[in-house]
């Protein structure tokens, strides 16, 4: 049983980043390794609640108390076994999943500190690696072919699910390397692509296909899809990036969405690591370096805050993060977000300890020109937002308005859904009013034998849902394929985040 003192002999505590100065000059990851001791120690912690809710704030369902105990008792190979029975991919999510199931520990009751969860489940995983991530045996094929568009975390995990139940898996990538945003569209300071390639050996000997540099609708058709395969899952993420057309100067040089200058960053350090040459251009060939720039970045969330990162790595002059909404409090409202929610607070990342300033309750109202066509500053005002029959009405303040500079703007506002594209229209599917594709309760689209998971479903959303909804999805499809016996699907296509009602 668990250590029923443990909470109270050890306080929280997590690995010491590597200092700024050391890890602004590299794109290695922000933290190091944790020694044994200290996650056995925060292992310990954990009560193994008779009712355990980060049971319930993880879709995955993954079984903390569990490895958690196994953790503090050193039984390291049977904590990777336990994890890995939920989670196609715990070295991802326990580097970029912002953690619901610690928000829904029940040592958060009342201010309380959870247990440090997610570093513990990145230690298990990486103890995975250090044993070597073997390839599950191949089963005896059952003569059924799937398509997987898109290889992100959803489609990666359907294709290993599919793949070990015997069906011959082929997943295609338009972009030059698999991964998705885990490849382009995040910092390698928060997930190393090592990561990703390692796990992309495993799901190749375990049989999965991959074909890159395939823009389904373009170079494959939908027609040539539907007759090479049994079925076809979509999960091509939302990477439709919202934007603010209406704003005076939009159209000027230098202001840019965030995953331009985040695809383009990436791209930049995994040429250095394979030893070409290369500077941060966008597909056209415009720079889109900081390097020497004042930067603004419009949008107060996680793809912000990589922005910012970056923007220190690349050697910024100065970085200025725009949040529509006030700063929010240090600690959780009870009466706005009670236990066991996911809180409204502030998130401190690693990248604002590096630098920058963060302006809160405040709106861009121009782009101003240099006089030549480039963007020379932001002029912004102080606003109050509210909600009023379901629209946000902001409201600037009289006299609030002021000029920061900016040689270069990132818009980091949110997704808008997924992208249009050839593909939708062949198969006969369409976005709904949320920029997504529905999925009925078998997660197949309007099309009998086309199924959509992840992003490209629910619309911009956390890690451990693309993983979540890609095992469930692939659940759907081996049923779908008269397969006999069932995979795991730790979601339907209704599933929501743990919320107050």
């Amino acid at each position: 049983m668990p250590d029923p003192n443990g909470f109270l002999r050890y306080n929280r505590r997590l690995p010491v980043r590597r200092p700024v100065p050391v890890r602004i000059s590299d794109w290695r990851e922000v933290y190091p390794p944790a020694g044994e001791e200290l996650i056995r120690e925060q292992a310990t912690r954990c009560m193994d609640c008779g009712i355990p809710f980060c049971h319930d704030g993880c879709p995955l369902g993954n079984r903390i108390p569990d490895w958690n105990d196994l953790v503090r008792t050193g039984n390291w190979d049977a904590a990777v076994e336990s994890l890995h029975a939920t989670n196609n991919f715990p070295e991802f999510t326990g580097r970029l999943c912002p953690a619901p199931c610690e928000a829904a520990c029940v040592l958060g009751i009342g201010g309380g500190e959870p247990v440090t969860i997610k570093q513990v489940e990145v230690e298990i995983a990486d103890a995975a690696v250090a044993g070597g991530l073997l390839p599950r045996p191949v089963p005896a094929p059952s003569g059924r072919s799937v398509a997987v568009v898109g290889s992100g975390p959803a489609g990666l995990a359907a294709a290993q699910q599919l793949a070990r139940a015997g069906h011959a898996v082929t997943v295609y990538e338009r972009d030059d390397a698999l991964g998705g945003l885990l490849r382009y569209g995040i910092p390698d300071f928060k997930l190393e692509k090592e990561h990703i390639d390692r796990r992309l050996a495993q799901l190749a000997a375990e049989g999965v296909r991959f074909r890159t540099g395939v823009n389904v609708g373009v170079d494959v058709t939908a027609e040539q899809l539907r007759a090479e395969h049994d079925a076809v899952l979509l999960a091509c993420g939302a990477l439709q990036g919202r934007d603010t057309p209406e704003t005076p100067g939009r159209q000027l040089r230098g202001v840019h969405q965030a995953m331009a200058h985040l695809v383009a960053a990436n791209r930049v350090v995994a040429a250095a690591g394979a030893g070409r040459p290369a500077l941060a251009v966008l597909p056209d060939g415009t720079p889109i370096d900081a390097a020497g720039k004042h930067v603004v970045i419009i949008g107060g969330g996680d793809t912000a805050a990589d922005c910012l990162g970056v923007a220190h790595r690349q050697g910024a002059a100065g970085v200025h993060q725009l949040d529509l909404y006030p700063q929010p409090p240090q600690a959780r409202d009870e009466a706005r977000d009670p236990w066991p929610t996911w809180p409204w607070i502030l998130r401190s990342y690693p990248a604002h300890e590096e630098g920058g300033e963060r302006v809160f309750a405040v709106a861009v109202q121009e782009f101003v020109d240099d006089g030549t066509g480039a963007v020379r500053a932001v002029r912004i005002a102080e606003v109050t937002v509210e909600k009023r029959d379901g629209r946000r009405i902001v409201t600037p303040l009289p006299g609030t308005e002021r000029e920061l500079p900016a040689d270069l703007v990132l818009l980091a506002i949110g997704f808008e859904g997924t992208e249009e594209q050839p593909l939708l229209a062949q198969l006969g599917v369409s976005r709904n009013a949320r920029g997504g594709v529905d999925a009925r309760p078998d997660w197949q689209t309007g099309v009998d034998g086309v199924f959509v998971a992840g992003d490209m479903h629910r619309g911009a959303s956390l890690i451990v849902w693309a993983i979540a909804e890609g095992r469930a999805a692939a659940a759907a499809i081996h049923a779908h394929l008269g397969a006999p016996g069932t995979l795991p699907a730790p979601v339907d296509p209704a599933t929501e985040p743990l919320a107050a009602r």
